[in-house]
């Protein structure tokens, strides 16, 4: 076989693997499509209750309604509340600051929050914990202490950052540095890949701010430079949202190995200790 044959067969392979890869994450972000579904349907059908009513029913009716069907575990239902319950702190501090709002009334608003908006956080830890079982994803030489500190550094700068220096820049810095050694290993059809898991960080940071600018324009909330018209979320936000998926996969990541399948690669035994 030519040189040029085997360059053809592996370009078809790769674009198979491409297509596989592709499919698997739709299929990983099940249920944040189910929320987008939400947000498009309610902004054009006429509704008997308010908005932000409907779209907290829809979005409990979704969580049950996947957990039944076998799509999410009991377990995994159990992260994503805990991630319902983070977004919605950081939510009610977020909009007393005037960081966004959401201008619609609704019964089902605390402290000017609809209660819904902690699914669009939970609709994150869903997609972590689809594509760690469909990529049957496993992590090498992980600190998890550094990781997790600076993971809850992260959601703390969120807060702190409005009366203190922000220190978001730091703290990438000092996880650059922890994740210097860490990759991700993940399966794609038959083949066994790896990233750095840094990198894994930036890529999920970039779409979550692809599907910000999705939810404001479907009106899900509003930022002040969108009260009149809307406009593209700043490109900051990419930033934040890769900062903020840290702490999204630690949380997935304690859950992961307790079940013995954080570390290592899948041909080998778990081990519960860092793997260096």
């Amino acid at each position: 076989m030519t040189a040029a044959v085997w360059a053809r067969a592996d370009l078809r392979r790769r674009a198979v693997l491409l297509l596989r890869f592709g499919w698997t994450e739709a299929k990983s972000c099940g249920f944040a499509v189910a929320v987008f579904t939400c947000l498009a349907l309610t902004s054009v059908v006429p509704l008997p209750v308010p908005r932000y009513d409907a779209l907290l029913i829809c979005m409990v009716a979704l969580t049950i309604g996947l957990w039944r069907i076998g799509w999410e575990t009991g377990r995994e239902v159990a992260v994503i509340a805990g991630f319902h319950l983070i977004g919605l702190a950081l939510e009610l501090f977020k909009v007393q600051v005037g960081s966004w709002s959401y201008p619609e009334d609704a019964l089902t608003k605390v402290a000017g929050v609809p209660l819904y908006s902690g699914f669009m956080y939970a609709a994150v830890g869903s997609y972590i914990c689809q594509a760690w079982r469909r990529f049957d994803l496993r992590v090498t030489r992980y600190p998890a202490m550094a990781v997790t500190g600076l993971a809850v550094a992260v959601y703390v700068n969120f807060f702190t950052h409005h009366v203190l220096p922000d220190a978001r820049w730091v703290i990438a810095v000092l996880l650059l540095i922890a994740l210097r050694r860490t990759w991700v290993h993940y399966t794609v059809g038959d083949a066994r890949l790896r990233m750095p898991l840094a990198l894994a960080f930036v890529l999920i940071g970039f779409f979550l701010w692809v599907a910000e600018n999705i939810a404001t324009f479907l009106g899900a909330w509003t930022y002040p430079d969108q009260q009149h018209v809307w406009t593209f979320v700043h490109a900051g936000k990419f930033g934040s949202w890769s900062l903020l998926v840290t702490l999204s996969f630690v949380l997935v990541a304690s859950v992961k190995a307790t079940e013995g399948r954080l570390y290592g690669d899948r041909h080998r035994p778990s081990v519960t200790t860092r793997s260096d």
